[in-house]
């Protein structure tokens, strides 16, 4: 009787993991550049990190002029929050589902606005209170209330560390391979280079 019980627990579960994984996939990735370009960079990013909001002001920039606008690089933008206001700012980048980075970059380069504040509350109202200001248009209860997004940037998580053993961020991939030197453009642009 009790290995029927488990039996028919183990399949609730896997069913209702696989509904949880069914909605998360009709979630799309935020990405930009040519689908079927030759490299592809994952970026792992937390949006309360100030290493990531470095990398989107001062890095990227030059990743998309030389590579990305060409169609040489396409560039993924994964969800790693390290706390619970990166979470939610991870769910806003996310509420659009349209796959365009717009409010991602919007979010790092305007980092120092919102991500601020003793607690997650603080941070979360600063946040709204951005959103509303520049006049940028979601849903914030209904986005961070979400739990199709909620799984979708947990999953992104999860398979960092799964896939990559991600314990930072920013982490950045290339081609499935962890970048493993000091990040800057020129040493992003000699391995893109070698790719290509």
């Amino acid at each position: 009787m009790k290995k029927i019980l488990l039996i028919n627990l183990l399949i609730l579960f896997s069913l209702s993991c696989k509904i949880s994984a069914d909605s998360t996939n009709s979630i799309k990735q935020i990405y930009e550049g040519n689908e079927k370009a030759k490299v592809t960079i994952i970026t792992y990013e937390s949006l309360t990190c100030s290493h990531c909001a470095n990398f989107h002001e001062e890095i990227y920039p030059k990743i998309k002029k030389d590579f990305i606008d060409k169609g040489l690089v396409k560039i993924e933008f994964r969800h790693f929050p390290l706390d619970l206001a990166a979470f939610n700012a991870s769910k806003i980048a996310q509420c659009k589902n349209d796959g365009k980075p717009d409010i991602l970059h919007f979010l790092f380069s305007n980092q120092k606005k919102w991500a601020k504040g003793a607690t997650v509350d603080d941070m979360t109202k600063n946040l709204k209170k951005l959103l509303l200001e520049e006049n940028i248009q979601v849903d914030f209860e209904k986005c961070t209330n979400d739990k199709n997004i909620e799984d979708y940037v947990l999953n992104d998580r999860i398979n960092g560390i799964k896939l990559f053993e991600i314990n930072a961020t920013p982490t950045i991939i290339i081609n499935n391979k962890k970048f493993d030197k000091p990040l800057n453009y020129k040493n992003l642009k000699k391995s893109i280079e070698k790719l290509i």
